[in-house]
């Protein structure tokens, strides 16, 4: 099955996804790739609105049959907003990873911008480089 890797996105090489949204919030999830290697997922853990997020930080679970993964914030910011959907429908991530399947929304506030995210031409290649 041929992974998605939608131009519009920025990426991480630990497999999220970044979306700039209109009232200046970034929506997160995680990629295709991240979703078709875990599996059915049974389980999503995400972090309480309000929470302050370093880049990088470990903020949230993912379990699948296979195995649990954490999800790394791409940026700094507060939580602004979960996906409580996917509590009781953490399958969306897997039939919708990029849409109805986003774990949280972030509000950058005045944090700088922060380490490279990736364009989709490069999560492509590095996704293909690590096999």
């Amino acid at each position: 099955m041929s992974e998605q890797v939608p131009e519009y996105l920025q990426y991480t090489r630990t497999h999220e996804w970044v979306r700039d949204l209109a009232d200046g919030q970034v929506e997160i999830g995680i990629t295709d790739h991240a979703q078709q290697a875990l599996g059915d997922l049974v389980f999503v853990e995400m972090p309480q609105v309000g929470r302050e997020l370093k880049a990088g930080e470990a903020c949230a679970v993912v379990e699948s049959v296979k195995a649990a993964s954490d999800i790394y914030s791409p940026v700094a910011g507060r939580v602004a907003a979960r996906n409580d959907e996917l509590a009781k429908t953490p399958e969306l991530i897997n039939s919708d990873p990029y849409g109805a399947g986003w774990l949280m929304r972030v509000d950058r506030g005045s944090a700088p911008a922060d380490g490279p995210l990736l364009t989709a031409a490069e999560y492509a290649q590095y996704v293909k480089e690590a096999g």
